[in-house]
């Protein structure tokens, strides 16, 4: 396998409450890579950290009152963006790295047409004149599906539909031809069809660019479809990480178990009505209270005393290929106790 795109090594960012609650750690001590030209879906529940975590990368933290800890890493083509002056991390952002953003109508600014948004970057990065990034605004509307992309060039983000606010967004990202790609909840506000549409568009556009793609959803569905690995974070860490098939297949950490279980299935009892959907027990508890020991345990069917005294480190679960598959769980350690609930 090459070297990796993008390196992270325990990543922390904390926030400091106003309330005087205390610190809240919500991304405390995260690793994963992202190799060039694959697909790395980063999953888990609300308030885990998975927007965080993207953020950091790009060092869009508010400062106060969040701040990225001492001993933090996060290396993009043997670079460390968090030693960068901010000049030269500009040059990498919406340039090298580029991001969609969660909701775009917040997202785009309302009182410029979509075709002077698109086109900012590719003047800024690209040096680019501005009939010159006007023309290749227009075919980036066009490569990513907006019909009349003349037309729509000139038009205002309200005056579009929320799937092509989404297709602005990704064409706003890929003007430049980035080699990353952070899509943080592309497909949370569109309906089911468009969104099949997004990420088809967002995966031939990978392939054509031949960019990475971070993508970061609590769709475990889109992550079936889209990626090539999976991380599952859970209280601000990554409970399981693994290839996708291997992940579906063989679930280690009880957190990721849940989580596939509770996905509806038309050939479960549940579908004609005899059994309820499983559902984790409890909620994610607050970043400025983790739990000691393994942070599932409160919610964990299999937890024993150790779970509840010892915090586990991600353990690797020995499927061949050293860190291909690595769990956050002391079950690894003790399977045996697995089997009693089984």
């Amino acid at each position: 396998m090459s070297e990796p795109l993008l390196r992270v090594r325990d990543l922390k960012t904390y926030f400091v409450t106003e309330q005087g609650s205390g610190t809240a750690r919500a991304v405390d001590g995260v690793s994963f890579e992202v190799y060039p030209g694959e697909t790395l879906g980063l999953v888990g529940e609300s308030g885990c950290g998975k927007t965080v975590t993207s953020l950091s990368l790009l060092r869009l933290i508010p400062e106060p009152p969040g701040h990225i800890r001492p001993g933090s890493f996060i290396e993009f083509e043997g670079r460390n963006l968090l030693t960068l002056a901010p000049r030269e991390l500009r040059a990498i952002r919406g340039n090298q790295i580029a991001m969609i953003f969660q909701e775009p109508l917040t997202s785009l600014n309302p009182v410029l047409t979509v075709g002077d948004q698109i086109a900012e970057a590719a003047i800024l990065h690209q040096g680019l004149t501005r009939r010159a990034a006007r023309r290749r605004t227009i075919d980036m509307l066009r490569l990513v599906g907006i019909p009349d992309p003349a037309e729509r060039v000139d038009h205002y983000p309200h005056q579009m539909s929320g799937g092509m606010r989404q297709r602005v967004m990704i064409a706003m990202a890929l003007v430049c031809h980035p080699k990353l790609l952070i899509a943080d909840e592309p497909t949370t506000a569109l309906d089911v069809t468009i969104q099949a549409q997004i990420l088809e568009l967002l995966d031939r556009l990978q392939v054509e660019l031949g960019m990475a793609v971070l993508l970061i959803t609590h769709d475990l569905g889109v992550v079936a479809g889209a990626a090539d690995r999976v991380v599952v974070m859970y209280a601000g860490q990554v409970a399981e990480q693994a290839p996708t098939g291997q992940l579906f297949a063989r679930p280690l950490h009880p957190y990721t178990e849940g989580l596939l279980a509770s996905v509806p299935r038309l050939d479960a009892p549940a579908a004609r009505g005899r059994t309820r959907l499983h559902s984790i027990p409890g909620q994610v508890p607050a970043a400025t209270a983790w739990p000691e020991g393994c942070r599932f345990h409160p919610r964990c069917p299999y937890a024993w005393d150790r779970c509840r005294q010892e915090e586990p480190p991600l353990l690797d679960a020995g499927t061949g290929e050293p860190g291909a598959h690595s769990v956050r769980c002391w079950l690894l350690t003790d399977p045996r106790r697995r089997r009693l609930h089984a």
